[in-house]
Formats: structure tokens, sequence, C-alpha cells
């Protein structure tokens, strides 16, 4: 069972990378940098219960929304 929910969230966050790079226009490596900058990749794989069961459009603004948040705590 584990092994199987260990894929079903890398699939996930699989799709979520490539939504996010489609969606900005970015090549894999920049979604991929942006994302494991701003701690995006583990707050997915952390929250994979929930947000699977989301739509993309949802999920992408979760992520501009987290990425914000991130960016704000920097500037602090």
């Amino acid at each position: 069972m584990e092994e199987n929910k260990q894929l079903d969230i890398a699939y996930f966050i699989s799709f979520c990378i490539e939504q996010y790079k489609n969606a900005k226009g970015f090549t894999g490596e920049q979604a991929m940098s942006v994302l494991a900058n701003y701690g995006v990749l583990d707050y997915l794989e952390e929250h994979f219960e929930v947000l699977h069961t989301q739509s993309h459009q949802w999920i992408l603004e979760d992520i501009d929304e987290f990425i914000r948040l991130r960016k704000k705590e920097e500037i602090k």
C-alpha cells in the first residue's frame, strides 16, 4: 500500500510540475528551479491527500499563493 501511495504522489507532483510549466511558459528546468527554490515540491507531497482532489486550476492558484507568501517571508 505504501509503495502505491508513493507512486501516486510522484505522479501527482509530476502532473503539477507539468501544469505549472505550461501555465507559466517555462521550460521544465525553469519550473523545477522555481518550485524547488520555494519549497513547493515538499508542500505538494505533504498535502497530497487534500491537493490531489482539487482541479488543476485550483492547484495552480494555490502554488502561486504559496510562492507569493514565501517571497513575502524572504523580504522580512
